[in-house]
């Protein structure tokens, strides 16, 4: 067989296997069920491949930068001229959210470094409180260990969007988000929303490259889309389609990653996110503490804000608790921003060399 028919082959596969684990993620009602239940299925899929071939299954990279870049580009479509009305309310809690971030940064590097062993730069980017597909992009541009970084990404949402649910179960005894019933629904979208995306993903990405912006692919779209946006000349839905296909190709192409691992590294791996979950849910708590009667929201709003889980799962106990999603996914977009700009700007001093030579 030759190697191209065999890398068609073994992409399909991976494709197949992910589309299903999505489905069946989604079945169950799973949060981010097209990302998190395509990685946990193609990274099952590698694990046992790589045990029996001692190689890893073979994934177009090209066509998951070009996933990367579109859910980049998707999540500037969320910044809208609306969000600038939101900035009274989030005249306190913006700064409070730099502190989050700086904090936990902080606490989870020391964590994965001195507890974890990993390495500087492998520590650096899995403490980063936000951004599966970012942290990961950011980590592997800086020679990190692509493999650790989507592990501990994995575990740090999959913690977070279980813990915040049972937290509020045990507080109140109502079932929160989405597995209380609550759905986001997609505004209709149209053609020309399909082809404002074939424009913003490669602008995006040949301007980040220009200007050298951090995982360019990632971090180019997201801006130029948000500029977009945010000043009204886009107004474009994000076809949901396009968004789960870039989210299955995307948790595809990391699971293909997790081929060497071992069980011993995977108990490590959720042992530490389940400590660096606490630790930053801990301090998601204090800032909301600090925050009650200065800002025009509840605790309870407050600590989803400050929560590093998915957008979508917060926004939904969001209305399950009464509370402005809007309001919420804003802090969230903020956090995941903020964290890729400090992340890109401050890993650039822990690049391994041979990194350095390839980013340059």
């Amino acid at each position: 067989m030759s190697g191209v028919l065999s890398n068609l082959i073994q992409f399909l596969t991976v494709t197949l296997v992910g589309l299903i684990g999505a489905v069946s993620a989604q079945a169950i009602g799973l949060p981010i069920p097209f990302l998190l239940g395509s990685l946990a299925a193609t990274a099952a899929l590698s694990l046992i491949w790589y045990a029996r071939t001692n190689r890893r299954l073979w994934f177009s990279q090209w066509l998951r930068r070009i996933c990367i870049g579109t859910i980049g580009a998707m999540i500037g479509t969320t910044f809208d001229p609306a969000i600038l009305g939101l900035l009274p309310a989030m005249v306190l809690s913006i700064p409070a959210m730099i502190v989050f971030i700086l904090g936990s940064q902080c606490a989870n590097y020391l964590l994965f470094r001195r507890v974890g062993g990993y390495d500087p730069v492998t520590a650096f980017y899995a403490a980063m409180p936000g951004g599966l597909i970012e942290a990961v992009t950011l980590g592997e541009k800086a020679g990190g260990d692509v493999e650790v970084l989507s592990v501990q990404h994995f575990a740090r949402i999959v913690l977070v969007v279980l813990a915040i649910p049972a937290l509020f179960y045990v507080m109140t005894g109502d079932v929160v988000g989405s597995a209380g019933g609550q759905s986001l629904e997609a505004a209709q979208t149209g053609w020309l929303d399909w082809a404002a995306f074939l424009l913003l993903v490669p602008l995006g990405y040949y301007l980040g490259r220009w200007i050298k912006m951090p995982a360019a692919q990632l971090t180019g779209p997201m801006l130029v889309s948000a500029l977009f946006h945010g000043v009204g000349v886009l107004d474009v839905s994000g076809p949901t389609l396009l968004l789960n296909g870039a989210q299955l190709l995307s948790g595809a192409g990391l699971g293909v990653m997790f081929a060497r691992s071992t069980l011993r590294q995977l108990i490590i791996c959720f042992a530490l996110g389940a400590v660096s979950v606490a630790m930053t849910l801990g301090l998601s708590a204090i800032l909301a503490g600090l925050l009650v009667g200065r800002v025009p929201m509840p605790f309870e709003a407050l600590l989803i804000s400050f929560a590093p889980g998915g957008v979508t799962e917060m926004g939904l106990i969001a209305l399950s608790l009464g509370a402005s999603p809007m309001l919420v996914a804003a802090h969230h977009l903020f956090r995941i921003s903020a964290t890729v700009m400090i992340a890109g700007l401050v890993g650039r001093r822990l690049m391994k060399p041979a990194a350095q030579a390839t980013d340059s």
